[in-house]
C-alpha cells in the first residue's frame, strides 16, 4: 500500500483504507493496537492533533511503516488521483 498523505486528513483516510482492508473494525484495532476506539475513530476523520506516537501505534497495529521523502511537484489534479 502506498498512499500519499500531506494532511491529518489523508493519514485519517489511508489508515482507514488499510484497516478495512485487513477487514478490522475500529474495536478490533483499539484492541490490538491499545488505542482507544473513539481516537481511531478521531484519526480517521482527520482530527488534527494526533500524538506522532500513537500515529506509530497504529502503523506497527496495521503492520505499515511510514517513508519520509521529498514533496512531489505537479498539478493539483496528480495528488487527487493519487488518493
Amino acid at each position: 500500500m502506498n498512499q500519499l498523505a500531506r494532511t491529518p486528513n489523508d493519514v485519517g483516510n489511508a489508515l482507514r483504507l488499510a484497516r478495512k482492508k485487513q477487514k478490522l473494525s475500529q474495536q478490533a484495532l483499539a484492541t490490538r493496537s491499545g488505542v482507544w476506539q473513539e481516537t481511531i475513530s478521531k484519526i480517521e476523520n482527520g482530527s488534527p492533533g494526533t500524538r506522532l506516537e500513537t500515529i506509530f501505534d497504529l502503523c506497527a497495529a496495521l503492520n505499515l511503516e511510514m517513508a519520509i521523502t521529498d514533496r512531489s511537484t505537479g498539478s493539483t489534479d496528480f495528488l487527487e488521483d493519487t488518493l
